[in-house]
């Protein structure tokens, strides 16, 4: 009957031409979502002598409500922080603020929960740490008495809390007697113990410390000084500017040296002798070469004639105040000329003067051939040929004149008699050939 009734009800509705369908069911609610926890400044948050305040964030979503919990270390108490919400497009950021002091100290806990259609929570832990208090013990600068420019150890150990802090930068300084100022000198990593050491250079008589620069976790400190005397020793030296120039010549040509000799303290040094010394390439000897006397500004000049490549450097012996010293090395490249090409030798044969004897004042006729050694065969040569003249009792020899040989190689000239002595035939050679002296002959001169 029941059955009848729903179906006929239906079919009413249906020839009204209209169908009605019942409410939808309702959308099921959406369950809260919570970010992790940001905190600034990060954790561990490091308290020095005030109160640090530090800041706590968070998102939820589809929550209308947050709650962000504190635990302090070593208790049950939990602490509620008060929230500022604001938009975060579709989310709610939610912020809120603590401050810690060095009392706080330890590992805390936090618990954030997001309410809405039911709750989700988030938890985590931080650090509140008290900043580390540092010392310097036990600086030592050994040995306490050096001569100017000795190296000299510093050492000591940085402590934190009253352990061994290593890996950390300790800075050496020193304030030299009569300065009120520290200066920094090196930089030093400490090592696992916390102990450091350095080695450095004493040029003055002064006092020597460590320094440990705060962190973001440690507090600063400052070594007790430890005095070193420093004897005057000799003066540094030094030679500037030294040049070797040209940079490239042919043999035999002129090399210039230039440069300065300086004194610590006092700049230019007068009337001292520098040494310019060379060393050839491929060698590891050094040669003095030539030297010069420094002029009131310490300036020198020299020169020398290069005859191979290699290395020039100037020198400085140095004396009972100062130290010597080098110059820095300036390579010269010397081209070496082509050898000249091979001459041919060459003779003066058959020379006679005639006649003999001969009256004063009366012409000699002089003869002989020059002849050149052509692949071993001696044949005639055409070259310009001196006669000479040595008087009786006399040691010199007289240029008289000069002639020709002919293509064949004969030699002709004249020459008035004086006196008696010697004559002779000189080709002194050209470019192809290599020169010859004749024989001598002897010729007697009557009145």
């Amino acid at each position: 009957m029941l059955q009848r009734t729903r179906v006929a009800a239906l079919a009413i509705v249906l020839g009204a031409g209209v169908l009605t369908l019942a409410p939808a069911a309702a959308t099921a609610a959406q369950a809260p979502s919570i970010s992790a926890v940001t905190i600034s400044p990060k954790s561990p948050i490091v308290v020095f002598d005030n109160a640090v305040s530090a800041t706590f964030t968070f998102t939820t979503k589809a929550a209308g409500k947050a709650e962000l919990q504190l635990k302090p270390p070593g208790t049950s108490v939990v602490t509620p922080i008060e929230l500022t919400p604001a938009p975060f497009g579709e989310w709610t950021k939610w912020t809120g603020t603590k401050s810690f002091a060095a009392g706080d100290a330890g590992r805390w806990s936090f618990l954030t929960i997001a309410h809405g259609e039911g709750e989700r929570s988030a938890n985590g832990t931080f650090e509140v740490a008290k900043a580390l208090g540092t010392r310097i013990t036990g600086l030592n600068a050994d040995p306490d008495r050096v001569g100017r420019g000795d190296s000299i150890k510093v050492s000591g150990r940085l402590l934190a809390d009253g352990r061994g802090y290593g890996g950390q930068s300790v800075a050496i300084t020193f304030r030299a007697a009569g300065s009120d100022a520290y200066r920094e000198v090196a930089k030093v990593t400490t090592g696992r113990g916390g102990g450091f050491a350095a080695t450095v250079r004493a040029n003055a008589t002064g006092w020597w410390r460590a320094e440990y620069a705060a962190t973001a976790t440690a507090r600063a400190s400052v070594s007790d000084s430890d005095r070193v005397d420093v004897r005057r020793g000799k003066l540094g030296s030094r030679i500037t500017g030294f040049d070797a120039r040209p940079g490239r010549v042919d043999k035999g040509d002129r090399l210039t040296f230039i440069g300065a000799l300086r004194v610590e303290d006092r700049g230019g040094a007068y009337g001292q002798r520098v040494v310019v010394s060379f060393k050839p390439d491929g060698s590891s000897r050094w040669q003095n070469v030539t030297s010069d006397v420094t002029g009131r500004d310490g300036r020198f000049f020299a020169s020398a004639r290069a005859e191979t490549s290699g290395w020039w450097r100037a020198g400085y012996a140095g004396n009972r105040g100062v130290n010597g010293s080098f110059s820095q090395a300036d390579w010269i490249r010397v081209d070496q000329p082509a050898p000249p090409p091979e001459k041919a030798d060459t003779r003066v044969i058959k020379f006679n003067a005639y006649p003999e004897p001969i009256k004063r004042g009366r012409y000699l006729g002089l003869s002989g051939r020059l002849q050149v050694d052509d692949e071993g065969s001696w044949e005639g040569y055409s070259g310009k040929v001196r006669l000479y003249f040595k008087p009786l009792g006399s040691k010199k020899w007289q240029y008289v004149k000069s002639t020709r040989s002919s293509d064949s190689g004969r030699l002709f000239t004249k020459a008035r008699a004086w006196g008696s002595g010697h004559w002779r035939f000189v080709f002194a050679g050209d470019d192809d050939t290599y020169g010859d002296t004749s024989g001598r002959d002897y010729v007697r001169v009557r009145r």
